[in-house]
């Protein structure tokens, strides 16, 4: 029987796309349903279809997989944010384990790779035999309250209400939610005082479809280490109101140490403006990664989950093989957090990155650290890179790199090929085009030895990813 939209069909859920969707097939037909897990046998809604895939709804799971548990979010499904509530943890290891797996095979076709067994990770190097070996993942021991880092939109109810929360998935509807599992549990106390600040005030949120209003977004941040706490408060505008009434309430807070605001009137989907003003503190927090302290200000990139990124960072400290001796460029170097990392045990570090606010962090941290064998530029890698092997002859020993998602750079690939370092230290945050660039490097003398992935993103379908590769000829 034909299926047409809004009807209702059973199927079973045989596995999951990369967004965490459930794949069920009908008579040869795909159909991608959200919400369901690997195992349920479903009721599900026919909402849109193609010639040979579909998309339904969840009605009802009519046999629940053994992967499956109740989300502990009330707002787990509206939400989106955590796409993954419904699977146990272990489960969306193993997904996510697979999802890099699969595409370092389809997309990369990287070959001679194998995969270590747990009890082997310990003794698996990789190094010793031809081809790679693929680690078990890191996994969190404890995977809620994990993020250090938060924004919440506000808006306004029908009532006239002040609403804070998060987007509902692919739109601009604040789901009202303000102590998210994943976050800090300071956060609702924060957003609690910023609404009173408001209602006392007269403070109205931001309205997007009439450009009115001023609060649009609440930025809070914590440091792990220290317990320090930043908040920063987006407006529609270029002063904040009787802010000495906001930051009464805020300091009355426990660890508060950072109190700002930052102008953003553009009618645009980026959160942040371009510039901060502090209100209260010096315009930052501190935290440490190990032994290693950051100043962090609201603008700066930094992990949201400090535990698992220790893990990450000491993982990519020690594929880089370093012994003192070596020149290491850091591509991609944000604030510095893996430059200062690997200054550790090298003779020298070089960081590149594009966004000037982050290279006069990375500075700053560097001195911070006492780090005298760092050096950060300003600019394009692909640019940067020959023009300082040009100048000084000094050939990298080490490249590691950690892009955005839409992976390195192309120039910055045959930059890398070009300068012929010993080692490249690959950190990803997409395995779909980490894939691709090990596959252009793998065309280009390299070997992939080890992979590890890391579960930065507990209930989510992300997953960080170190790589190490090193040159053929290294191996002869």
């Amino acid at each position: 029987m034909e299926i047409r939209k809004n009807d209702h069909f059973t199927v079973e859920i045989e596995d999951m796309s990369e967004d965490g969707s459930g794949i069920g097939k009908q008579n040869g037909y795909i159909w991608f349903i959200k919400d369901t897990v690997k195992g349920d046998l479903v009721e599900a809604s026919a909402m849109k279809m193609k010639k040979s895939y579909g998309f339904a709804r969840l009605v009802q799971v009519l046999r629940p997989s053994p992967d499956r548990i109740p989300p502990a979010c009330p707002a787990a499904r509206r939400c989106g944010g955590c796409q993954l509530q419904a699977m146990r943890y272990e489960a969306q290891l193993r997904f996510k384990e697979d999802k890099v797996w699969n595409n370092l095979l389809r997309i990369g076709k990287i070959e001679g790779l194998r995969r270590a067994e747990d009890g082997a990770a310990a003794k698996a190097d990789g190094g010793e035999a031809s081809g790679g070996v693929f680690l078990p993942i890191m996994g969190m021991e404890h995977p809620w309250r994990y993020r250090n880092k938060a924004q919440f939109p506000f808006g306004e109810g029908k009532d006239g209400s002040i609403l804070c929360g998060f987007y509902a998935g692919r739109t601009h509807d604040i789901i009202e939610q303000e102590d998210c599992l994943l976050g800090i549990e300071e956060n609702r106390q924060i957003l609690d005082a910023i609404k009173a600040y408001m209602e006392e005030t007269g403070v109205r949120p931001y309205n997007e479809k009439t450009g009115k209003g001023l609060v649009r977004h609440a930025l809070i941040r914590k440091g792990f280490a220290t317990g320090e706490l930043m908040v920063c408060l987006v407006i529609n505008g270029t002063r904040l109101p009787k802010a000495e009434a906001l930051i009464r309430r805020l300091r009355s807070i426990p660890g508060m140490a950072s109190i700002s605001f930052s102008p953003n009137q553009e009618n645009t989907n980026v959160i942040m403006g371009k510039t901060t003003e502090d209100l209260y503190g010096p315009g930052y927090i501190t935290d440490f990664i190990g032994t290693v302290k950051y100043q962090i200000s609201p603008l700066s990139f930094y992990q949201v989950n400090p535990a698992q990124t220790r893990r990450l960072y000491e993982t990519a400290l020690d594929y880089a093989g370093l012994t003192g001796r070596e020149t290491v460029w850091d591509l991609y170097c944000g604030i510095g957090t893996i430059s200062l990392f690997l200054a550790q045990k090298a003779k020298k570090v070089l960081g590149v990155e594009i966004v000037p606010q982050a290279i006069e962090d990375a500075r700053r941290n560097a001195a911070l650290n006492g780090m005298d064998n760092v050096e950060f530029f300003v600019g394009r890698a692909e640019e940067v890179l020959p023009a300082h092997y040009e100048k000084t002859g000094v050939r990298a020993d080490v490249v590691v790199v950690d892009p955005p998602r839409k992976g390195c750079d192309t120039r910055c690939l045959e930059t890398i090929a070009a300068m012929a370092p010993d080692r490249v230290v690959y950190v990803s945050c997409d395995s779909a085009t980490l894939a691709r660039d090990l596959g252009y490097l793998c065309g280009r003398g390299y070997e992939v030895k080890k992979v590890r992935c890391c579960d930065m993103f507990g209930w989510t379908v992300h997953c960080e990813c170190v790589v190490k590769l090193e040159r053929e000829e290294k191996n002869g």
